[in-house]
């Protein structure tokens, strides 16, 4: 086990505090954090490990890190928002706010098929230009251009990382604000919650980066994981790829506003 466990956990989810340690002692965990609370009473805040090997520091109670999708649920209540003060119809056509959106078969995508990964753009079909998740405008553009993968609104398909730039981007058209500068003064500010969907480069956080998850012989590949793999074509494999070089761990590719996966 690489450091120690910090924190404190009510005797009740002792549980939870045994399999957190496990996670070190037996699975391989090399530094972690988890927080539990109960109408509002916090219950479980734990940390250990290491939040960098190669340095040796030690996993802090204030360390964070990137979190990927949990960001989409940081974007989707700014949209919400918006809906719950009447300033965004989930039943609009995403052209009354976004016009150079509706064109090539994206004409009749409405604000409710972009909450509800129904809108057509699991990926981007060319490859996204060197550095191209860090420019808000340009991902903007590619997703005007880009032609509806199925009819918007027949069928639900993940849109792994472009939901932060679809639903994103109705924010900041509606507000006047970019979606990380909303979410900060309309929800992070007002709560007290240290989470930033672009990190300040003013910002003093203490990062734990990410270590990528490498298979281990034995691992049953998921069906995503195969055509991931063996399909170069396939949606499965644009949408983990085509991402012009994506370094989550990069500072700059921090600070920017990737909604759909760079929440930290």
């Amino acid at each position: 086990m690489s450091g120690s466990i910090g924190g404190a956990c009510e005797s009740k989810f002792a549980a939870v505090k045994e399999e957190f340690e496990r996670n070190f002692a037996e699975r391989g965990e090399v530094g972690a954090s988890v927080c539990l609370s109960v109408n509002g009473e916090t219950q479980v805040d734990l940390w250990g490990g290491m939040a960098n090997p190669e340095t040796g520091d030690a996993w802090r109670e204030d360390t964070i890190s990137i979190v990927f999708s949990c960001s989409k649920a940081a974007t989707a209540l700014c949209a919400h928002i918006l809906i719950d003060r009447g300033e965004l119809n989930p039943e609009a056509l995403v052209a009354d706010y976004w016009p150079k959106f509706a064109k090539n078969g994206k004409e009749k995508t409405t604000v409710r098929m972009m909450l509800n990964h129904e809108s057509a753009l699991p990926t981007l079909r060319d490859p996204v230009r060197p550095g191209g998740f860090e420019d808000w405008d340009y991902m903007i553009q590619r997703l005007e251009d880009e032609e509806a993968f199925w009819e918007p609104g027949t069928r639900n398909g993940y849109h792994m990382i472009n939901f932060g730039w679809t639903v994103g981007e109705l924010v900041r058209r509606v507000s006047g604000k970019s979606l990380g500068t909303f979410f900060r003064e309309e929800v992070a500010d007002k709560t007290g919650a240290r989470f930033w969907l672009g990190l300040p480069e003013t910002e003093d956080v203490h990062i734990a980066p990410i270590i990528p998850y490498a298979p281990k012989p034995g691992d049953v590949p998921t069906e995503f994981a195969i055509k991931l793999v063996t399909e170069p074509e396939s949606i499965q494999h644009k949408s983990f790829m085509n991402n012009g070089g994506w370094d989550f761990n990069n500072r700059k590719s921090q600070a920017a506003e990737i909604g759909g996966g760079g929440g930290l």
